[in-house]
């Protein structure tokens, strides 16, 4: 008998909206940085746009308005690049960006129709150079996670003139930050091919850390929700899409792994 249950989604396969469904007039960026491109609040959706060489923001709701179809605004809100953005998980409406200006931005924005701000709420300056990652914290309000090129800070955003914390540098490019949803553990991902999971409340060194995947393009890190386990996405050494399940709590080697098939980059 075989002991690992078969899963009800081992067959499931994408079902793609109708068109009437998507929302078209997105003129969306395609800059390189190791930060989302694209977020999303249960209300607003953010996205990088190509104007005025990417420090423009652009800014639509989740559902279309009442003429069935989605109004999308442009915020300027960066000197350069942005990076990366992340929606408060207390409030629709604030975002915070991170960019190669060095900076890392709080918005008050609201929904695309109306008059977006003329400025923002807060303003942080880590003073790590470019800045490519941040995450609010899960269950913390005001507290943010913000990756530069191999360092991260832990900054309360009341606080604006020093950080709360400074983690233990990483030894090559930073590529993902992810908070454990109940906020205890943050695990990042990075181009010297090592995971990490960090305790701050405890210590700026890692709790817990391995070799993970082996390719040096980049990885992407998640934790499973309501669990101790991490996913791992990336490459392997074949250019094939892999995906690995970790122990957060021993992570020697990994649980388990999947190909997804070969990518042609």
């Amino acid at each position: 008998m075989n002991r690992f249950k078969t899963s009800k989604f081992k067959n499931t396969t994408p079902k793609i909206g109708k068109k009437d469904g998507w929302i078209s007039n997105v003129r969306a960026g395609s800059f390189t940085s190791q930060g989302n491109h694209i977020k999303s609040s249960t209300r607003l959706v953010a996205f990088n746009t190509d104007q005025a060489g990417g420090g423009m923001l652009g800014l639509t709701s989740v559902e279309p308005g009442s003429d069935g179809r989605w109004t999308v605004t442009v915020i300027p809100c960066h000197s350069d690049l942005i990076t990366d953005l992340d929606f408060s998980p207390f409030d629709d409406n604030l975002l915070a960006t991170c960019s190669a200006d060095e900076t890392v931005k709080l918005w008050r924005v609201c929904e695309p129709e109306q008059e977006q701000p003329g400025g923002a709420e807060v303003t942080l300056c880590p003073g790590e150079g470019r800045l490519e990652l941040v995450a609010f914290h899960p269950t913390s309000s005001g507290l943010l996670a913000v990756g530069s090129t191999k360092t991260v800070q832990l900054w309360d955003t009341s606080r604006q003139q020093s950080a709360l914390a400074v983690l233990e540098p990483h030894g090559d490019q930073l590529q993902s930050l992810s908070w454990k949803q109940d906020g205890s553990l943050l695990a990042s991902s990075c181009k010297d091919k090592k995971l990490r999971v960090f305790d701050p409340r405890a210590q700026l060194t890692p709790v817990q850390s391995a070799q993970g995947l082996q390719s040096n393009k980049d990885s992407r890190i998640l934790w499973v929700k309501d669990s101790d386990h991490i996913l791992t996405t990336g490459f392997d050494q074949m250019r094939g899409r892999e995906v690995r399940l970790w122990d957060s709590r021993k992570l020697g080697s990994s649980l388990g792994s999947a190909n997804l098939g070969t990518s042609n980059g």
